[in-house]
């Protein structure tokens, strides 16, 4: 073994150790709390999970629940709760636009909604009780390929945070009991090269010791706060300067007496104190339409973008402060571990495990990095488009195409195909797992894999 892969196993001996530190304290191995599932980081450990399943003949398959209306939000869950979100009219017949195309078109919302939050039975599928948020003709419009229930909701295990954009953000607990909600303002992001045209609002709320963080890069006055998770009372609320339009879901880094809210961004990938919302460092030059959240990972923090003149992947060190944007002859400096200058992600957020980072494209070009060092070592096209963010578990990558096409590849620096497996039906979000229970949202289902 060289000493390169010994360091690597060292490496993620030493990460699953800290994992396992989390665990004592939580069991992640079955909870997936927010959008990418515990610390946003894409994976759990101590888990088995399937290779191949058919839907047509329940091989493998625990349950298929249909779920109304249209939303492109990620399920969750906490022990036996799983949560999701959904916006139904009603024609139950949402229009939705999947493939690789450039229209800036928007759909037609212009009839009644209701903006739903599902509680259902992870073991049966059973749904326990549903909810509707809000009812009406939605406030703002979207985009032919987006939903009016884009945002993954948040949990700490007592509290549910589910935000619909512009139809507000609510607070239930796990009964279904309404707590609080807070009216948001109208959230209209869209391409800020053609003024007006509204893409529809996709930031997931986080949820870290009894706050709420909500990142609204929207074209008038974007900004980023912090809110009271038992109140909805907000703490602090840091301007964006002129951040365009973003779809970023914000993360957050603690660590060593650091604790920073990382937002993603085109002109202002920042890093803010958590406490006061004070600006700590900043970094330009992302993708003008980014949608991909921050990555914390080896002690580092992860940044992709690509739409426009810029697509880079970022590798930032948690003690950077003031402006560490790159000279354009370099890729690194200071506060820079690493980085490209193109080959980032425009919709998906990066997946690192286990010593590499896997960054998948739009177009199904998958390309695999040393974490560390940035030294790709393979890159692969799949051939299909994607917009779903890839997770990871068993020492298996799970990438889930619009079409409904789910690859199974195995962990490391060689490309190994394990299983293509059809979810029959479009697939836009990001999957969920619990224990050995991958949970797959599919346009009209959601269908337990195990």
């Amino acid at each position: 073994m060289s000493r390169l892969s010994i360091f690597h196993y060292l490496l993620w001996v030493i990460f699953i150790f800290d994992f396992q530190d989390l665990e004592s304290q939580t069991p992640y191995s079955s909870q997936w709390p927010g959008f990418r599932g515990p610390q946003g980081c894409g994976f759990i450990e101590n888990v088995k999970t399937q290779v191949d399943w058919s839907v047509d003949s329940s091989k493998n398959i625990k349950w298929k629940t249909p779920i109304p209306g249209l939303g492109h939000s990620c399920p969750v869950i906490w022990d036996n709760y799983l949560f999701v979100t959904t916006a139904a009219n009603k024609s139950n017949n949402e229009s939705l636009k999947v493939g690789l195309y450039g229209d800036i078109d928007e759909a037609n919302d212009s009839i009644e909604h209701e903006f739903k939050v599902y509680c259902l039975d992870k073991q049966t599928g059973k749904i326990i009780w549903e909810r509707v948020a809000h009812k009406g003709i939605p406030k703002s419009k979207r985009h032919t390929k987006g939903s009016q229930a884009n945002c993954t909701p948040a949990t700490d295990g007592k509290y549910l945070v589910v935000h619909f954009g512009s139809e507000g953000l609510y607070c239930y607990d796990f009964k279904g009991n309404l707590i609080w909600k807070k009216d948001m303002g109208l959230l209209t992001p869209g391409p800020y090269s053609d003024p007006g045209v509204e893409w529809g609002y996709a930031s997931s709320p986080v949820i870290f010791e009894g706050k709420i963080i909500v990142q609204c890069d929207i074209p008038k006055t974007p900004y980023i706060t912090v809110l009271d998770l038992l109140t909805g009372n907000e703490i602090w609320k840091a301007s964006r300067g002129d951040e365009v339009s973003t779809w970023c879901t914000p993360a957050i880094y603690s660590r060593n007496g650091i604790t920073r809210v990382i937002a993603n961004g085109f002109t202002h990938i920042c890093g803010y104190d958590f406490k006061t919302g004070a600006e700590i460092w900043k970094l330009g030059n992302g993708g003008d339409a980014p949608a991909p959240a921050p990555v914390i990972a080896n002690d580092l923090i992860y940044l992709n973008s690509a739409h426009g003149k810029f697509s880079p992947i970022y590798v930032v060190k948690p003690d950077a402060t003031g402006d560490i944007t790159l000279s354009p002859d370099s890729t690194k400096n200071k506060y820079i571990a690493w980085s490209i200058k193109r080959g980032g992600a425009y919709m998906q957020t990066p997946l690192i495990y286990r010593g590499y980072l896997y960054n998948l494209q739009i177009n199904g070009q998958l390309t695999c990095f040393d974490a560390l060092t940035g030294v790709p070592k393979y890159k692969e096209s799949l051939k299909e488009a994607f917009t779903s963010s890839g997770i990871a578990a068993d020492g298996k990558l799970y990438f889930s195409s619009e079409d409904g096409n789910v690859y199974v590849i195995k962990a490391g620096p060689e490309f190994q195909l394990l299983a293509k497996n059809a979810l029959k039906d479009i697939c836009m979000a990001t999957p969920a797992i619990s224990g050995n229970t991958l949970i797959f949202r599919t346009q009209h289902y959601l269908i337990a894999v195990e």
